[in-house]
């Protein structure tokens, strides 16, 4: 079983664009992003937990079922090149979507948190 391939590749990707992202935000720090505590690299960083605790958790159950080894090809359905495919391309990137779902509703969620109590703060002060 090789469909946790599929949320690993998409976990390393991730994880690269948080690091460029955390340098652009580190060079414009005074200019734009003062005030705000919900920056895009934390928001990354979020998806990237959620993504590479699912792998791993993944790959522990598939070494425990005995479906990872430690003898080539070290993936057993890499005996069957076509299947491994077949699922990394059908579970594998359906679990990834899902992910990157919820992270997305996550995201939405605190986004409108965030707003309403800068909304909040911001009338106690007019006050």
């Amino acid at each position: 079983m090789a469909c946790f391939l599929a949320p690993l590749g998409e976990a390393i990707i991730t994880t690269v664009v948080q690091k460029v992202v955390e340098k652009r935000e580190k060079k414009s720090a005074g200019e734009h992003t003062a005030g705000i505590s919900l920056t895009w690299s934390k928001r990354l960083g979020w998806l990237n937990k959620m993504l590479w605790g699912g792998s791993i958790m993944l790959a522990i159950d598939h070494i425990w079922n005995g479906e990872i080894v430690l003898r080539p090809p070290f993936l057993t359905a890499a005996s069957n090149p076509a299947a491994m495919w077949h699922e990394i391309a059908t579970l594998g990137l359906a679990m990834a979507a899902v992910v990157t779902a919820i992270w997305g509703v996550v995201i939405t969620v605190a986004e409108i948190k965030s707003r309403f109590i800068t909304r909040v703060h911001v009338t106690q002060i007019n006050q």
